[in-house]
């Protein structure tokens, strides 16, 4: 499907002047910055070199110090504790951060994570049951537990106490637990929304640890598990996140835990015999992109194929033998995670494809009972991203058809389930990414009812996938210097997206080749305006390569990034699209 170009809406010239003059820096470099809402030398300088200093007082999260009273309580008591979380990568991690925190100073405690066949996503009563056969009197739920209002009730008929630290969009109703931590809170006035569940787990023993006037370095340490979270559930990158982000990319790059080192190494990132800087002891700098697209599918896989246990159990090993172990099992969860996703993909877009009423649909709904429910979610992504709808993909388990939700941009999946709620016994999540469940007999009302709400929300809009343009550069902007001021833009992530630029008119040098299956190697020009020429790499637009070789001149969008070669260091450009219509709005004089 060709993607539109769409160039970010223009920003206040004197603002740019101004701070251009400020901070002595290339004119499209102070564009990212206010196109980021930075407008302030201070607020440049914040950016640029963020400090843990800058993170808010955990007090401020809503039942705060109700949730540290009764950790004290239990501890004080000698009561024992169950940590709880979901089976992803943001609840296995908030698991380990919180579980190891206390273990440190508390030894009668425990962890749990549902499985995901047998109890589903959230608090489940087998969690419950276990609790209480268990003699634990206080769960502290982490990830999950911001809808569980029947579920906490039937906690407290077993003297069981929860503390909810979650960071989902709240239903009407708050669950009845002794302290409801989430700051989608309409009545909660911290100032940050975009928390992961980790980081609100985060933010629980940064409150414990100041009531108790333990040194705030003593943290640090669990920063590399905050990062990881991040990362894999896509929250946004910008204020407490980005400094969040920021010191955990160093704390992995630097001193990983063991189950962190065990996964790189065996997804093929090595410890260096010898590294010549002590804070980057890898073959490569880890950044946000490599935790996404290493790190996170292989902690997914555990959940997703066996248990989310397996999960925490490596991210609180202390030997890194001990690591080794486990790691190579996730990773073999993930080998079969990656076959599972490849056939059920293959499958879905068979029944798409031989389904008359699909071409004229808004959205894509599909369901097969014995779909594998830990990879319905990837699925679901991969086919929102082809056919470009809202898209729903749904098994059967425990006698109810489940499901993971996918969206696009500027459609709401969850307020869209919402809409279907009397239809359905479970649903949650966010914007973009929701789950649900509900009976056999409601599914054709709902894939009906769902179909009718998106038809309604995008009539008249006809949703293609965009390419959001930062800038329009020439090759001759593309320096070393320029590019040693944008890496201190990292990380990048939502809310702070590598930035995409575009330039107009290059020409192939005669020394762009095709490799592997469907990529350019390129080596462009940009005639009239520079004749240096500059090299990149278009992974999947191999079917340019004719046009491209016959001397037409196009237009690229980018990233700018770093290629290292046999031990040299050179910039290429990292190409996502190739156009050869001519643009309209670029002046190169």
């Amino acid at each position: 499907m060709d993607k539109a170009w769409v160039l970010k809406p223009a920003v206040d010239k004197e603002i740019v002047q101004r701070l251009r003059g400020e901070l002595n820096i290339n004119e499209a470099l102070v564009t990212l910055l206010v196109q980021r809402g930075i407008t302030t030398y201070e607020a440049a300088r914040a950016f640029f070199r963020p400090s843990l200093d800058d993170l808010h007082d955990p007090f401020l999260l809503k039942d705060m110090d109700k949730a540290v009273s009764r950790i004290e309580q239990a501890v004080n008591r000698g009561e024992k504790i169950l940590v709880y979380g979901d089976y992803d990568v943001d609840g296995t991690t908030a698991v380990a951060l919180v579980y190891t925190f206390l273990r440190e100073f508390y030894p009668n405690l425990g962890f749990y994570i549902p499985d995901r066949y047998s109890e589903g996503y959230g608090i489940s009563y087998k969690a419950i049951d276990f609790a209480a056969e268990n003699g634990y009197s206080l769960i502290i739920a982490l990830d999950c537990g911001i809808k569980a209002v029947e579920k906490v009730k039937y906690a407290a008929t077993k003297n069981i106490d929860f503390i909810i630290a979650d960071h989902h969009r709240p239903g009407d109703e708050l669950p009845p637990a002794v302290a409801v931590l989430d700051p989608k809170r309409p009545d909660c006035n911290y100032p940050y929304e975009e928390l992961s569940g980790c980081g609100v787990g985060f933010k629980i023993i940064q409150a414990y640890s100041i009531r108790k006037g333990w040194p705030f370095v003593n943290l640090l340490k669990y920063l590399d598990l905050v990062v990881v979270s991040i990362a894999a559930d896509i929250v946004n990158i910008t204020g407490e996140n980005r400094i969040l982000a920021y010191y955990g990319l160093k704390l992995l790059n630097s001193q990983p835990r063991p189950g962190f080192e065990a996964l790189l190494e065996i997804s093929g990132i090595k410890r260096l015999e010898k590294p010549e800087n002590p804070e980057k002891i890898f073959s490569k700098e880890l950044t946000i992109s490599d935790l996404v697209f290493t790190l996170g599918p292989r902690i997914n896989a555990a959940g997703r194929i066996e248990s989310g246990n397996n999960s925490v159990e490596l991210l609180i090993s202390t030997s890194i033998e001990e690591a080794r172990q486990l790691a190579e099992q996730i990773n073999n969860c993930n080998t079969e995670r990656r076959n599972l996703d490849s056939s059920i993909t293959q499958e879905a877009l068979d029944i798409l494809q031989n389904d008359p009423d699909s071409k004229n649909a808004f959205t894509n709904l599909i369901y097969k009972p014995d779909w594998h429910k830990g990879v319905i979610g990837i699925v679901a992504s991969r086919l929102t991203e082809i056919y470009y709808r809202p898209t729903i993909i749904l098994c059967k388990s425990n006698g109810l058809i489940t499901g993971s939700a996918r969206s696009i941009k500027d459609f709401d999946i969850y307020d869209a389930i919402d809409a279907c709620s009397d239809l359905l016994e479970h649903f949650g999540g966010h914007t973009y990414a929701a789950g649900l469940s509900l009976k056999p007999e409601n599914l054709n009302r709902f894939k009906t009812r769902f179909e009718e709400y998106a038809r309604e929300k995008l009539k008249g809009i006809h949703p293609a996938p965009e390419i959001e343009i930062d800038y329009y550069l020439t090759l001759s902007d593309i320096t070393p210097k320029f590019f040693d001021i944008l890496k201190q833009f990292a990380p990048f992530g939502p809310g702070n997206m590598s930035p995409v630029f575009a330039t107009e008119k290059v020409m192939d040098t005669g020394y762009s080749r095709l490799v592997g299956k469907n990529h350019i190697k390129l080596s462009v020009v940009h005639p009239h305006i520079s004749g240096y020429p500059v090299s990149g790499i278009a992974f999947q637009l191999g079917h340019h390569f004719p046009e491209i070789q016959k001397g037409t001149p196009f237009s690229i969008c980018y990233h700018i990034e770093e290629n290292e070669w046999n031990g040299k260091v050179s910039l290429q450009l990292n190409v996502k699209d190739i156009k050869f219509e001519p643009e309209s709005n670029f002046d190169t004089d």
